[in-house]
């Protein structure tokens, strides 16, 4: 390996941790994580929250007397925080598909969904990307982009952290929006294939064939010095297309060592993963 790999834990260390939690970021910071990953959403009262769902996931959210939600709860976007703060999501709910995914991950019971503000003031020298959860083809279900946006800055302002974040959506209007707002904050673009295949709602303009079919291309356009692509989707020629256009290549969420080593032998710059225990096993081991 000729060039270094940041390692970035994705929600925290999902794998082994409750995912967008204090606890679950101590965890990944304890690792030695270049950066968190984490995912927002805004309140009914305008606080900025960690949270993936825009609604309460009934696979990891029980009530104040610790009962599982019978489905799907409410929208994060009609509750004020106080009541929000009324929910656990330390441990994932047993015998649930979403736990059989994450065997390895340590209840931690008493934590609650945090306000970013919580989570920026964790520590004073680890990175923050954090991805803005909004959906365009779904009105009312959240906040729009560019009102996630200038949420997010504002409260990264207010706790001295903005060099340090990396801001990034599927929904390229809330990076668009903080680009001609504050130039200085660093935006990433993600992208995976269904996104690129209904660009028109994703992108809000640009088109794939504006670009001969090139995902990197289209990032570039928009000025982000990232592009975060899904793994899966990802090929060698793209990460070199990306590298030449000037960016970074941050693929998403990658577990397994093999597909690891495979990836940073193509010179990716970082690797999202719910593992960072084996992300820096891996690098250890190449590095030797």
């Amino acid at each position: 390996m000729t060039r270094p790999c940041l390692i970035i834990g994705h929600r925290g260390a999902r794998g082994l941790a409750p995912e967008n939690t204090l606890a679950g970021f101590r965890a990944a910071i304890a690792l030695g994580v270049d950066a968190v990953e984490l995912d927002v959403a805004l309140t009914a009262d305008g606080v900025v929250v960690v949270s993936h769902d825009p609604r309460l996931n009934p696979d990891l959210t029980r009530d104040a007397t610790g009962t599982w939600l019978p489905g799907p709860g409410l929208l994060i976007h009609t509750m004020p925080v106080a009541a929000l703060a009324a929910y656990q999501v330390g441990r994932l709910r047993p015998d649930t598909d979403y736990a059989k995914l994450f065997p390895d991950q340590t209840p931690c019971d008493g934590e609650h969904i945090p306000t970013l503000d919580s989570v920026l003031r964790i520590d004073a020298r680890v990175g923050f990307v954090v991805e803005l959860k909004s959906f365009p083809g779904q009105p009312g279900v959240a906040a729009s982009g560019e009102e996630l946006a200038a949420a997010t800055v504002a409260v990264a302002d207010a706790a001295g952290v903005t060099p340090r974040i990396v801001v990034e959506s599927f929904d390229w209007r809330g990076p668009r929006h903080l680009h001609r707002l504050r130039p200085n904050v660093r935006i990433a673009l993600l992208t995976r294939a269904e996104t690129v295949r209904d660009a028109a709602e994703w992108w809000a303009g640009p088109h794939p064939g504006d670009f001969r079919g090139s995902a990197p291309r289209a990032v570039a356009a928009e000025g982000a010095s990232i592009w975060g692509p899904a793994w899966t989707d990802l090929t060698q020629d793209q990460v070199h297309e990306a590298r030449e256009l000037g960016l970074s290549v941050i693929p998403w969420t990658v577990n397994e060592p093999a597909d690891m080593e495979r990836l940073i032998g193509w010179g990716v710059d970082g690797i999202v993963t719910d593992r960072p225990d084996r992300a820096s096993g891996l690098l250890r081991t190449m590095q030797a």
